[in-house]
């Protein structure tokens, strides 16, 4: 089974470079380790810097998009592939099917959406992934420090918590999220893993 990784992250063409430079080393990082990338396909943005550093690096890159949200010009097409899903949960349904752990980057709602989702699913035991947080220049530090609230007033187990995996280097939470992949990791899970894409379609190149 091919090795991958799914990142998650912000995709707005006016992301500062003090965010892209870390995501552009994460995608070098992951060709360079033999894994390939899964993303939210497209082509400006995190999105964009970290396929194109994943790709200049010899690695493969799967992009999964929902059919409703496919455009043109904000689809990267130069990807290994680009898989068309119905909707946003099939969407994060098959970037789990095909990854054996998850990294979430800086981003929106969107990103915070796909992160808790499949930490939750951690929790519940649908699946054994690594979940790790990159966070760059502390974009996230409210958001841990509020997951820390959340333990101490009893809505959060305190090992819950420390399944998130969280660093501000991209080489070191990589090494993190590596290290934490196991056997299970690539057994089909049941419920969310479990779903097909209905379209597959290779992007052009």
């Amino acid at each position: 089974m091919k090795k991958r990784i799914c990142v998650f992250c912000g995709s707005s063409a006016s992301n500062a470079p003090r965010y892209l430079l870390p995501a552009t080393a994460l995608g070098t990082l992951l060709a360079e380790r033999g894994f390939g990338l899964v993303y939210g396909g497209a082509s400006h943005g995190i999105m964009g810097a970290v396929a194109d550093a994943a790709l200049a690096a010899g690695g493969e890159v799967i992009g999964v998009i929902a059919r409703n949200v496919v455009r043109d010009e904000a689809t990267h097409h130069g990807i290994t592939q680009l898989q068309v899903v119905d909707d946003m949960h099939a969407r994060k349904t098959r970037m789990a099917q095909l990854s054996q752990g998850f990294i979430a980057l800086p981003g929106g709602t969107g990103t915070l959406e796909d992160l808790f989702e499949v930490w939750t699913w951690a929790h519940l035991g649908m699946h054994t992934k690594p979940v790790g947080l990159l966070d760059t220049n502390g974009y996230y530090r409210l958001l841990l420090q509020f997951t820390d609230h959340m333990v101490t007033e009893g809505f959060l187990h305190q090992h819950s918590r420390e399944t998130m995996h969280v660093d501000a280097e991209p080489a070191a939470l990589l090494d993190k999220v590596l290290a934490n992949l196991g056997p299970q990791t690539h057994r089909e899970s049941p419920g969310p893993c479990s779903a097909k894409p209905e379209i597959a379609v290779p992007a052009q190149r």
